[in-house]
């Protein structure tokens, strides 16, 4: 059998903790390893366990979600953050992809769907709920009808390209489809692009194109 992908889940809200664990539970290919009900017990035991995925909720008892992003990403970078919460606006949205997150997904959700993101995340995707996307989707296209963005001189063209579908929502595979070039070819330029703009996620290399 081949490894898991392991999962830590961290939310206050114990009968939603218990849930998404045994949601987690019914995929041979998902291991929870972790569940923790505050920011500090998930900065003290994360880095123990080293899971590859991690569940953040928003709002937690004493240190918020955002700021205990923040932290894991700088002492985990190779874990992948997902919020879980039920807040939507625009602000929570962009503030945590900032710190560090790849993906907002929105409470309550289906076994299908957060197992879904789970596989998504692994293979390099940045799950997002429908409302969430067309907020981060409208958030890109508001200055683009004023004037677009000039692109950034230390990317290529198509590298240019590439980072705008991924600030569109478009996951690896749907990129690589619509610019009819391979996998492997979309997962190197995006590696390099990482590299040019000194980032270590695809959210962290949307935030930068946000600013610009």
């Amino acid at each position: 059998m081949s490894t898991r992908i392991t999962v830590a889940i961290v939310e206050d809200d114990a009968r939603i903790r218990r849930n998404l664990a045994a949601m987690l539970g019914t995929a041979d290919d998902i291991e929870c390893v972790g569940q923790f009900a505050n920011a500090e017990e998930a900065l003290r035991k994360i880095p123990v366990l080293k899971p590859q995925i991690i569940f953040m909720d928003i709002h937690l008892p004493a240190m918020g979600g955002v700021d205990c992003v923040r932290e894991l990403s700088a002492t985990e970078p190779k874990a992948q953050i997902v919020m879980l919460t039920s807040y939507d606006d625009s602000d929570t949205i962009f503030s945590s992809l900032s710190a560090g997150a790849c993906g907002y997904l929105l409470k309550p959700i289906r076994t299908t769907q957060l197992l879904a993101a789970v596989r998504d995340v692994f293979a390099g995707g940045a799950p997002m709920s429908g409302q969430i996307a067309r907020r981060v989707v409208e958030a890109f296209s508001k200055p683009a009808s004023l004037a677009k963005p000039a692109p950034n001189e230390s990317l290529s063209q198509r590298e240019n390209q590439i980072l705008q579908l991924l600030a569109e929502g478009y996951l690896y595979k749907e990129i690589a489809d619509k610019l009819t070039i391979s996998y492997s070819t979309v997962r190197t330029h995006i590696e390099r692009i990482y590299t040019k703009l000194h980032v270590q996620s695809r959210a962290q290399a949307v935030a930068k194109l946000n600013r610009r």
